[in-house]
């Protein structure tokens, strides 16, 4: 069985190892680049070209984010009660946004705590 918190339990990735996976990987913390934020649509071009430090400031007045990182210009997205990406559908269990969605993600599990590794969980 894998734990997503221990990522020597994660499974080799291959193809097709999504198909029937409650999404693990979708209630690990994800941090995104302001550009994966204007593609999200939570951030204007315009504002995007401003201050970071206004822009981090309005999204975790929104809850989209709860924290940025300055020196690495990283934001944490919210995750919810259930750890829950936010942009998850808790029935589904598809990601709302998947067509924006941010880097990291797109590059999962490339990159990552285990990179080529998984923590699928099937149900």
């Amino acid at each position: 069985m894998t734990d997503k918190d221990r990522p020597s339990t994660w499974k080799t990735y291959s193809q097709g190892l999504c198909r029937g996976c409650h999404g693990s990987c979708c209630t690990m913390p994800v941090e995104v680049r302001l550009q994966d934020l204007v593609r999200l649509g939570v951030v204007h071009e315009d504002e995007a070209a401003g201050s970071i430090k206004k822009v981090a400031k309005r999204l975790k007045r929104e809850g989209v984010i709860v924290s940025f990182r300055q020196g690495t210009d990283l934001f944490m997205l919210t995750q919810q009660a259930n750890s829950d990406c936010v942009f998850l559908n808790s029935r589904t269990r598809l990601c709302t946004v998947y067509d924006r969605r941010p880097d990291v993600c797109r590059e999962f599990p490339a990159i990552g705590p285990r990179p080529g590794f998984c923590p699928v969980r099937k149900e």
